[in-house]
């Protein structure tokens, strides 16, 4: 029997479709169970696609999102189906990885976050874009995003 706090939930346990843009997409939130303390959430999307927004040209990266929730969480399907809403979204990496992670802190009101978007070169140049919310609280445990700088085939 489904509980109530996720009687909400439209996308979890059944067919979901793509929206056609992220303005359309829905990002679904849970109740934080633990919201006494402080944890690290982290969502890794090593296969991120998007466009160019002048050429169309398909852009390829990785993010690394990392979360301190308060009282919700995202609901992991409907952030996977927020990120594959970027497919056939034309902005450049420095707006899109912002555009992802202001549209998280929206519907999720956390305590804190951070977002790295490690692009794959276009034009010969990769370009890393990072943000967060601000100081992460203190004494959390905030670990390495662990992904390496791009170093082509050396």
């Amino acid at each position: 029997m489904t509980e109530e706090r996720y009687e909400t939930l439209s996308q979890l346990g059944g067919g979901s479709e793509i929206a056609a843009s992220p303005e359309d997409a829905v990002l679904e939130t849970v109740p934080n169970g633990q919201a006494d303390c402080d944890f690290v959430a982290r969502f890794t999307c090593p296969e991120f696609t998007s466009i160019c927004p002048v050429t169309g040209q398909p852009d390829f990266g990785h993010l690394v999102i990392d979360i301190i929730p308060d009282q919700l969480l995202v609901e992991s399907k409907s952030l996977k189906l927020f990120l594959y809403s970027f497919r056939n979204h034309g902005a450049f990496h420095e707006d899109t990885t912002v555009m992802v992670a202001k549209r998280i802190v929206e519907a999720t009101k956390p305590r804190w976050l951070r977002i790295g978007g490690y692009w794959y070169p276009r034009g010969g140049i990769p370009i890393d874009v990072f943000w967060q919310t601000g100081a992460p609280p203190e004494g959390a445990w905030i670990p390495e995003q662990g992904v390496a700088p791009y170093r082509g085939r050396g």
